[in-house]
């Protein structure tokens, strides 16, 4: 399954050295598109040039609401401090995944105190037969992921190891909002601490119902292949991006 993005990987790492100019431009240029395609998957109406127009200048956008604002410059500032874990080697456990999910919420809902803290209640997933973890058993579950995971970081294809991360994580549903573009942060989080570029699931349709639909089966039937398969073809893709832009 990961013999495309093995190689592609290799040419990407033999490929020229860059210089921290051409570095910088390649990593915003990525993150703005990363910001972007997450937020709209969850409803976000900005589009990816207004996304770039909000980060690069700060602007806020005539006729779109404050909320999506606040989310492309929260899920920017996310992003930077994954990248920040990443280079300083940092692991991925509770407290940074729970500093990563503050930064997706905070001051978004101020009423509602809950960016970085577990859920008390019930959730349902719109369009889901999946029904999430119930709020008593959200950190034993999560304690089983963290367990589940440093068993198998150094067993498991990085890829596999990701998907099926992001997968567990949405499956048991934390928090009361921002599951996902934090379950997106963290699969990259951990694609990146292993020396691949974030893998970026579209927003436009075909993707995104792929994407959902993919979860959907591994949620109710276990099956979780359709979705490894689906992550590491965006992960291709990233990847291939790459290495035109750098010729």
């Amino acid at each position: 399954m990961f013999e495309k993005i093995d190689s592609l990987k290799e040419k990407l790492d033999k490929s020229i050295p860059l210089s921290k100019i051409v570095v910088d431009k390649l990593k915003n240029a990525f993150n703005i598109e990363m910001v972007y395609n997450s937020n709209a998957i969850e409803g976000n109406t900005l589009t990816l040039h207004e996304t770039k127009m909000v980060l690069e200048q700060g602007l806020t956008v005539g006729g779109k609401p404050l909320k999506d604002y606040l989310e492309a410059v929260n899920l920017a500032e996310a992003v930077e401090f994954v990248e920040e874990l990443v280079n300083e080697q940092e692991e991925l456990n509770e407290t940074n995944l729970k500093k990563i999910h503050y930064l997706v919420l905070k001051g978004i809902v101020k009423e509602n105190n809950y960016a970085g803290v577990y859920r008390s209640v019930p959730v349902m997933i719109s369009g889901s037969q999946h029904e999430p973890t119930q709020p008593y058993m959200i950190q034993p579950e999560m304690e089983k992921l963290f367990y589940w995971y440093n068993e198998n970081k150094d067993i498991l294809h990085p890829v596999e190891l990701a998907s099926l991360f992001h997968f567990k994580f949405v499956y048991i549903h934390p928090f009361i909002d921002g599951n996902g573009r934090t379950a997106r942060l963290l699969m990259n989080f951990i694609l990146m601490q292993y020396g691949f570029p974030p893998a970026i699931v579209k927003a436009e349709h075909e993707a995104r119902a792929k994407y959902y639909n993919t979860l959907e089966i591994a949620s109710t039937t276990g099956e979780t292949k359709p979705f490894v398969r689906f992550i590491a073809d965006c992960a291709e893709t990233t990847i291939e991006k790459y290495l035109k832009y750098i010729g």
